[in-house]
């Protein structure tokens, strides 16, 4: 049984067929449990490492008397110097413990241990049952807490949003856009459903489909199928790109690009992913003469009154893990998006 979903912007109502699943509107916060809290001055706890502990290394031996906190930030506070053995200072994860040795762990605070905490956001959740929900995701809103990044991501708005999310990886996130880039993603509510969604999209059974606006007038055919392997960009690291697998190390990718309309500035194009490379859109754009406008990592440049990247994941689909039925959403262009069409005499309607 098909089901539609199409988020209306200009209303802020969602339509469902008569076959379509209820909605539930959340809008209130829960109260959730933000984990291991030590505190702005640090916390130091006593370690004593018996026998189920001789030989082993430190941070595993650490990882199993301090088990509210992962070996990654375990190893950082050995590395800081927050960790005394036998009276001395033990600056390697790897050294040895043995059974009958004491000592004492200084529970500093890092970015990272702070990072996956509930922020309260708004959010535009479109569409929610008790297994995932499909949120609109503005442009600038980074998804994954990383350097640069410790807060105000959709993860620390996932957490204060649902109680469940405090208990799956990454509070359910099984894809990501980039910052600039704004549009549909589907979030788990449930490890299985996660664990369902990772697969589907591994197996390139979620339908995802963006709108880009692009600078030069489009010529030739008006679909392009771009075949490029995508690695990081041996002239700057910062980057990515098309690359010779020969060469240097990638990943193959592809994708389906298809003329909207053209415009003596540019052209609106839909891009189909058939892989999901790290920027594939932006650099596979790149490659065919066709920048995104105001991605300058890529070669844009503002034009039209776009501040960022001109790129909208307005389609998502996918058979429902859970339910079996297959969910289809539409999300309209951003208001920025749309000004920058009608300045180049453009037009898109969401069909």
């Amino acid at each position: 049984m098909r089901q539609q979903i199409i988020w209306n912007e200009a209303f802020g109502t969602t339509f469902l067929n008569k076959n379509s699943l209820s909605i539930s509107t959340v809008s209130g916060v829960e109260n959730l449990d933000e984990g291991p809290d030590i505190g702005l001055e640090g916390e130091l706890r006593p370690l004593v490492f018996d026998e189920t502990l001789h030989g082993k290394r430190l941070d595993l031996a650490l990882a199993e008397l301090v088990p509210e906190f992962s070996r990654n930030y375990l190893q950082q506070l050995i590395g800081r110097g927050s960790v005394t053995v036998n009276g001395a200072l033990s600056l390697k994860p790897s050294s040895r413990v043995k059974v009958g040795d004491c000592g004492v762990i200084e529970l500093r605070p890092t970015p990272q241990s702070q990072a996956f905490k509930p922020e309260i956001m708004e959010l535009q959740v479109i569409y929610e049952d008790e297994y995932l929900r499909v949120i609109n995701k503005p442009a600038g809103l980074v998804v994954h807490p990383a350097p640069g990044n410790w807060s105000g991501t959709l993860l620390n708005g996932l957490l204060a949003f649902d109680a469940k999310a405090n208990l799956l990886p990454r509070a359910g996130i099984v894809h990501r856009l980039d910052k600039d880039t704004s549009g549909l993603m589907v979030v788990a509510r449930t490890r299985a459903v996660m664990d369902a969604l990772v697969k589907l999209i591994a197996a390139h059974e979620v339908n995802r489909q963006y709108l880009a606006l692009a600078h030069h007038p489009w010529v030739g055919a008006a679909l392009q199928t771009v075949h490029g392997p995508i690695g990081r960009d041996p002239r700057n690291r910062l980057r990515m790109a098309v690359i010779d697998l020969k060469q240097n190390p990638g990943k193959s990718a592809k994708t389906d690009v298809h003329l909207i309309e053209r415009s003596p500035a540019g052209c609106l194009v839909r891009c189909v992913l058939h892989t999901g490379r790290t920027h594939q859109i932006r650099v596979h754009m790149a490659s065919i003469g066709h920048p995104l406008v105001a991605d300058e990592v890529y070669g844009g440049s503002s034009a039209a009154g776009m501040k960022r990247q001109a790129l909208h994941a307005f389609h998502l689909s996918f058979i429902h893990p859970m339910i079996g039925q297959e969910m289809v959403f539409r999300a309209l262009l951003p208001l920025d998006f749309r000004i920058a069409l009608e300045k180049w005499g453009l037009s898109y309607n969401l069909r």
